[in-house]
């Protein structure tokens, strides 16, 4: 269940709040609808309770506010807007990722692709994605902990009413395994349609909170629409008629006519039917174009189960081969339930057909009475003469609402009972894939798919697919290599006779090696990508500053430059051998001091980048944190170390060998002095003075975020 209590904040025109003093209940089994106009403060109503902006109140979810749920990924699914996925990521890439960010297997990436139908464009990229795709692609990512509550906000905005039928079919079979189901919405049909109960607030404030049945009796009334060239005229009539109706000799009287003028040929009469209406048309030589009734709904919609295609390959392949011992009777048929009245009264769906092929007439009564059992309007056809799929909620028993998500009834199947397939199916394009499942059934599977038990969130897995994922790395990493080889072939047929420079491509012009500067962005895309496509925490754009995190991310991005470094080493040495041989290698030099400290240099750059996109939450500024080592840092430290005290750090690893009592072994004794030499290097300290002042910025800021 859900809880709000004395929600306020946000900000209004003049000072006041965008949501003022908001309370209701999204209880478990159940969908709430919170429906509002644009700008009433729905969006902002979920965010205070997710604690994303300041303001007065609190949210419990299960009776706990979310910062006691110990991994609100596990408990809570959120949709706020669209993924913010990297668009050269695929589906899966960017699932697998999360599976780690969530503490969940991975092979829960491929079940949820298949549940909300895009299994087949798994391996797609997202830039790709539609607005329909992208819609159940957060979907699968809300789901991805199997959550017991579920916060959308306005999920089926901008997409086909195919996709929102279906997104609704999936949300109800949600709801029918117990979980909570809080959703935003702009339509009031749809909301009828989809909510078991429906909470209204204009201008942040609760205007009304209802059951399904008494918001479509009070918000879509039955209604006539009449098209006619004299509207106008024909109105007039109606209420006079109305006015003057006789109680004993018109069964009319009494019942009060409301005409609603909707355009300049077209009115909306509330509280007549369409034989009154075109009476009272005909006897006064009225032309009339149009006469209808019309409940506010639109009809019935066939759901898009799935977006891949899949559905139509599987019809291709039943048509071309049917099975002949099949019989309707061994048909799945999945009930309609109807919702007792003591609970929260809603309006019969049929499951096995999506939202979209019913219609809710609520009869047109005193608001105040008691609400009649919704009834159906156009049901789908039977499958046979003595069965169908569609029920009066009448006809049916009325189910137990469930207590706990965990706990859900299995499906009502006439015929032999079969088990459950697994979800994991092939993904070859060309091959067909499984005969599509109605959302409800879809999400009765995923229901299915309990995960044991709470585990551990895994900050170095999820760095490492990330990092596995994003081409960006790639690229950078292998331009860098490009680079570094034609400058060390340019520097050795010039003849430079600088080991260092010739086997890392740095020409003495450049401030920086240029794998160095590609180190250092590798390193700030780690961070700089996690800004700019917040996957790890899409609900408010900011990445968690832990230090778990922290250290996977220096992890990762220190391998790749330690990878870089070597890859750069042997790449340039071994191509500038077999060119010009062994005389296009400058001699001398001690080969391990060259290759630890360039190591060294490519860690610390890439640190360097971590930690400045880190608090700067930009990309660009860790790499321009890399460049002002070199620029601005590397002068000061070169200045510092020319005063008499500086130049007394050259005698140190001298003075530490005579001061020690013991006799250090050779191998340690020079490890430990090749060490301090490197140290010594100007490089070396302006690397390490701006590697000391990041880490210090970094605590900082995690700090502050913490206090607030």
């Amino acid at each position: 269940m859900i809880q709000a209590i004395g929600l306020t904040g946000g900000s209004r025109e003049g000072g006041r709040p965008a949501v003022d003093d908001l309370s209701f209940e999204a209880p478990a089994g159940r969908i709430t609808v919170l429906l509002g106009a644009e700008g009433a403060g729905k969006t902002t109503a979920l965010r205070l309770m997710l604690q994303l902006e300041g303001g007065r109140g609190v949210a419990l979810f299960r009776g706990r506010p979310l910062h006691r749920v110990p991994n609100p990924a596990r408990e809570i699914g959120v949709v706020l807007g669209d993924v913010p996925g990297h668009p050269a990521r695929t589906a899966r890439g960017h699932l697998r990722m999360l599976t780690a960010a969530a503490g969940v297997p991975a092979s829960r990436a491929d079940d949820v692709l298949d549940v909300v139908g895009l299994s087949g464009l798994a391996d797609e990229k997202l830039g790709a994605f539609s607005r329909g795709m992208d819609r159940r692609l957060g979907l699968a990512t809300a789901l991805l902990g199997d959550p017991h509550t579920l916060l959308l906000d306005e999920p089926s905005r901008d997409v086909s009413p195919r996709e929102a039928a279906w997104l609704h079919g999936l949300l109800q079979g949600y709801a029918a395994q117990g979980g909570a189901v809080l959703v935003t919405s702009s339509d009031a049909r749809a909301a009828a349609r989809l909510g078991h109960r429906v909470v209204t607030i204009e201008e942040g404030r609760l205007a009304a909170d209802q059951s399904a049945a008494d918001f479509a009796r009070t918000r879509l009334r039955p209604r006539v629409v009449v098209r006619s060239p004299h509207a106008d005229r024909l109105a007039s009539l109606l209420v006079d008629e109305s006015q003057r109706a006789r109680p004993g000799a018109d069964p009319n009287a009494g019942c009060a006519v409301e005409v609603v003028r909707e355009s300049g040929s077209r009115i909306a009469v509330y509280g007549s039917t369409c034989a009154a209406v075109g009476d009272t048309a005909f006897r006064h030589g009225i032309l009339v174009h149009r006469l209808a009734d019309e409940v506010g709904d639109t009809g019935p919609i066939t759901p898009l189960t799935r977006a891949d295609g899949r559905a139509r390959i599987a019809a291709r392949a039943e048509r071309s081969s049917p099975d002949l011992g099949t019989t309707p009777s061994d048909a799945t048929v999945v009930p309609v339930f109807s919702e007792p009245a003591t609970a929260t009264p809603h309006a019969a769906v049929a499951l096995s057909g999506g939202l979209g092929g019913t219609s809710v007439i609520p009869p047109a009564a005193d608001p105040d009475a008691t609400a009649p059992p919704p009834h159906l309007v156009n049901p789908a056809p039977p499958l046979d003469s003595t069965q169908s799929p569609v029920q009066t909620p009448t006809d049916l028993p009325t189910p137990t609402p469930p207590t706990h998500a965990s706990t859900f009834k299995p499906l009502n199947i006439q015929g032999p009972h079969k088990p459950l397939k697994p979800l994991r199916t092939s993904l070859s394009p060309g091959a067909p894939g499984p005969a599509p499942a109605s959302p409800e059934v879809a999400a009765r599977q995923l229901v299915s798919l309990r995960l044991a038990g709470r585990g551990p969130e895994w900050p170095l897995r999820y760095e490492l697919r990330r990092a596995t994922t994003d081409p960006a790395g790639l690229v950078v990493a292998v331009l860098s290599l490009a680079v570094a080889l034609v400058f060390a072939l340019v520097l050795a047929r010039a003849g430079d006779t600088s080991r260092v420079h010739v086997l890392t491509g740095w020409p003495r012009q450049l401030p920086f090696p240029p794998a160095a500067l590609a180190a250092g962005l590798i390193g700030a895309l780690s961070f700089g990508q996690e800004f700019r496509y917040p996957a790890l925490a899409p609900e408010q754009g900011t990445v968690p500053r832990r230090l778990g995190l922290l250290a996977a991310k220096l992890l990762i991005s220190g391998a790749a430059a330690a990878l870089l470094a070597v890859g750069t080493l042997l790449l340039d040495g071994a191509l500038v051998r077999g060119l010009f041989g062994s005389a296009g290698l400058p001699q001398g030099g001690d080969w391990k001091v060259l290759a630890v400290s360039w190591t060294a240099l490519m860690i610390g750059c890439a640190w360097a980048g971590v930690l400045a996109a880190g608090v700067f939450r930009s990309t660009a500024m860790g790499l321009a944190a890399v460049l002002a080592v070199p620029v601005l840092v590397l002068p000061l430290v070169q200045q510092a170390l020319e005063t008499p005290a500086g130049r007394s750090l050259v005698g140190v690893p001298a003075r530490l060998r005579s001061a020690a009592l013991v006799q250090w072994p050779s191998g340690f004794d020079q490890a430990v002095g090749t060490v301090l030499r490197l140290a010594a290097q100007p490089v070396s300290g302006a690397l390490t003075l701006s590697l000391t002042a990041l880490v210090f910025a970094y605590a900082l800021t995690a700090l502050r975020k913490r206090a607030r």
